[in-house]
């Protein structure tokens, strides 16, 4: 069954392009996760359907192709152009090369359907992925957070400032985000947006206010900035475990406690004092102590940090059923570097680390598709991977997005029957290439290529501009 955006539309661009685009076809696995039926549902639920030439449908597929592009190929007369070329193919209808009739288009879509419609896709992959590529049998989610920039209009400076450590006018506002993945499927689960700084924008408190995305029975796993009393309670309370890295404040001294093996014990930690941004009542409603466990462990490997890493975790059973050993701890919290390496995808294959868009709004819509974008290809991961019988994150995001931008340009000519048979060989490629398995490799994180030989801006535009007017420039070589 076919979706447009309109009834009434001209042209007949459905969401079964987009879809088809991420290698989708009839019969194969994860298919329905990312389908045209739940994409037209969802922005119909959030009034979002518009458009007679530039539809809702025809919309999201030119503005996904931008993010997942880079360089020209990811402006706005890069995206109209590319509207062009399939509409002329398919319903021989000429468009405007002008950018601004699709930017007002862009700025319809709804940024709460484009949210709801990433975390149901990563939702329904956690559902259905298979058993043995869980942690212990069980959903682990990795927490991390980092900071993106974008252009330096008025709008965004009032939104999102720019560092304070800049001066004004050579600096790029700066918005802060958190995000939650999936170790399995390596979809984003859930993330929040802030500023950059400010009351209520640390990665703690953008962590509280997506806690949500967590069920009962997963295990959270994250560095020692989240490893603090009340967000290890909000969590238990929620029915999760933790594994986290101990902050290196906290004092530890593996002679107390209830000792469980070498480097082993359970610790009691007690309440602090309240925090500012916590009320009487959900502090009256904290433990007075909780019971956690601490291991300490080192890694021996050469080209690895040779520090000893103390975690701390809520999984104290060391001989039920669901007892969880010391190598298993060391082992899960090695799993979190996967999320510094998913956000590293997203921001350098997807540009996040600057986004193009000149307002808060179509900031946060221009986020929201592009973790949308990583979601669809990591689904597509996943059914290379079934075909294939590897494990998702051994396939390279960056191999899958190339297939992907391939088959876009030659999949909406092909009949159901060659498209079921094309995808089906494009997943089987995409299952070959395989990351991850580099015995021995280790790299110094150092550049060798050099820098540009122009200053830094230090100054503003017009201030520098009025000096090459009276002729001086000696800010711009070094």
């Amino acid at each position: 069954m076919a979706f447009s955006a309109n009834s009434d539309t001209r042209c007949n661009f459905t969401f079964r392009q987009t879809v088809a685009g991420f290698l989708g076809a009839p019969g194969l696995p994860f298919v329905d996760i990312l389908s045209e039926k739940l994409i037209a549902q969802v922005f119909a639920k959030h009034g979002g359907l518009f458009g007679r030439t530039y539809t809702t449908a025809i919309v999201l597929w030119a503005f996904m192709s931008q993010v997942l592009r880079d360089g020209k190929e990811a402006s706005c007369q890069s995206a109209v152009a590319r509207i062009s070329s399939s509409l002329g193919v398919s319903s021989r209808e000429d468009v405007d090369p002008d950018t601004r009739d699709y930017c007002r288009a862009r700025a319809k879509l709804s940024e709460a359907a484009l949210h709801e419609l990433t975390t149901t896709i990563a939702n329904e992959a956690e559902r259905l992925v298979e058993p043995q590529n869980l942690w212990k049998g069980r959903h682990a989610k990795l927490v991390d957070g980092s900071t993106f920039m974008m252009p330096d209009t008025p709008k965004n400076q009032a939104a999102y400032p720019q560092n304070p450590a800049q001066k004004p006018g050579i600096g790029f506002p700066i918005a802060r985000f958190v995000v939650v993945i999936s170790l399995a499927t390596a979809c984003v689960i859930d993330c929040a947006i802030a500023k950059y700084k400010g009351k209520e924008t640390g990665e703690t408190a953008l962590l509280r206010q997506i806690i949500g995305c967590f069920c009962k029975g997963d295990v959270a796993v994250a560095d020692r900035f989240y490893g603090n009393y009340w967000m290890i309670v909000l969590l238990m309370q929620a029915g999760v475990d933790v594994c986290f890295r101990k902050h290196q404040k906290r004092h530890t001294d593996f002679r107390r406690g209830r000792r469980l093996g070498k480097d082993d014990h359970i610790v009691t930690w007690h309440r602090p004092n309240r925090p500012p941004w916590m009320s009487k009542e959900l502090y009256d409603s904290m433990p007075n102590s909780i019971e956690l466990r601490e291991i300490r462990y080192v890694i021996t490997k050469p080209g690895r940090k040779q520090d000893p890493f103390i975690i701390v975790t809520t999984m104290t059973d060391v001989q039920g059923d669901d007892a969880v050993q010391y190598e298993d701890l060391a082992e899960l919290f090695g799993f979190r570097w996967n999320a510094e390496l998913d956000i590293r995808s997203i921001k350098t294959h997807l540009n996040l680390h600057h986004l193009r868009c000149k307002s808060p709004e179509m900031v946060r819509k221009e986020f929201w598709v592009t973790m949308l974008a990583y979601n669809a290809i990591r689904t597509t991961s996943l059914g290379s991977a079934w075909i294939c019988g590897t494990r998702p994150r051994e396939v390279s995001f960056v191999s899958c997005c190339q297939f992907v931008l391939a088959a876009w340009d030659v999949i909406d000519t092909m009949t159901a029957e060659a498209r079921r048979a094309y995808c089906v060989s494009r997943l089987g490629q995409i299952g070959k290439c395989l990351v991850g398995k580099r015995p021995g490799r280790f790299e110094p994180r150092v550049r060798k290529k050099r820098g540009s030989n122009y200053n830094l801006m230090m100054q503003p535009r017009e201030v520098l501009q009025a000096r090459l007017a009276n002729g001086d420039n000696s800010f711009e070589t070094k």
